[in-house]
């Protein structure tokens, strides 16, 4: 199957530029997420950075295998609005959390969120595998900003 690179790149871009006008908008409030009682195993700050990097590039990847699947349109479309719908949320979360500091508020969105991302795997799983796989360190690492989220809510 030939790379159509233009789809390739235009589909790691969305996350990724998603993700980097997240933190863009919010960059001003880590001083005030630095100083925050933090549950054990929080992680340093420079991980997160690296970390949805790698996802958000796993996660275009997994679009584009869906988008040029040949798999139904109908499907396709589906899952794709799945996706989207779980990046929408993504986004929101980061607002929500750093910007307004509504950790109880913001801790629930995560579990829509996490319910949104498992959606989108097994949409994903009924077109491709691979890219079912690919979004699974994405629910993981969501799983665990969950244990996050959570414990900074109760913690401050």
């Amino acid at each position: 199957m030939k790379i159509k690179w233009k789809t390739l790149l235009l589909c790691i871009a969305i996350p990724l530029l998603m993700g980097g006008l997240a933190g863009l908008i919010s960059r001003g409030s880590m001083s005030t997420f630095a100083a925050l009682n933090q549950p054990p195993l929080s992680p340093p700050g420079w991980l997160f950075p690296v970390a949805w990097t790698i996802l958000y590039t796993m996660m275009g990847v997994a679009s584009y295998m869906i988008l040029t699947s040949g798999a139904p349109q109908d499907n396709i479309g589906k899952a794709i609005k799945r996706y989207g719908w779980q990046l929408l949320f993504n986004f929101f979360w980061t607002f929500w959390f750093f910007n307004l500091q509504l950790y109880f508020f913001s801790f629930i969105w995560l579990i829509a969120l996490w319910l949104l991302i498992l959606a989108t795997i097994v949409s994903f799983s009924h077109i491709s595998k691979l890219a079912a796989y690919l979004m699974i360190p994405y629910l993981l690492w969501v799983t665990f900003a969950g244990y996050l989220n959570l414990g900074i809510a109760l913690l401050n």
